[in-house]
């Protein structure tokens, strides 16, 4: 049997900008990207604390060491400034794999910075 199960996700993440006019995806600093083994183009799902809002979307690199989460395309009108959201990928596995997986949970501040937990 297959499960899909969380890969990483990137918790807590303040949104940075909005822009409704791209074409799509959310961008996230590369270093976060890489801290979470989140590849460019991958499909990722937001999750917004702020006001319940789900989405699918796919990822895009930003400036390493920027703190950049923006919310691009359609999505935009899902998310504000400021807002605090939640990025979680996933990936498919068998049942042994699945049963010992650890997820990478990456906490940042309010800068959007990787900290320890």
């Amino acid at each position: 049997m297959q499960r899909f199960m969380m890969k990483s996700k990137i918790h807590r993440a303040i949104v940075t900008d909005a822009n409704l006019n791209y074409q799509g995806s959310i961008t996230i600093d590369k270093n976060l990207m890489e801290l979470a083994d989140i590849l460019p183009n991958e499909k990722v799902q937001v999750l917004n604390i702020n006001n319940g809002a789900r989405f699918d979307t796919y990822a895009i690199e930003g400036e390493r060491g920027s703190g950049t989460i923006c919310i691009n395309g359609a999505a935009a009108r899902l998310c504000q400034v400021g807002d605090i959201i939640i990025i979680i990928s996933y990936a498919i596995m068998d049942d042994e794999e699945a049963k010992n997986y650890k997820p990478k949970v990456i906490f940042v501040d309010e800068n959007n910075k990787p900290v320890n937990m």
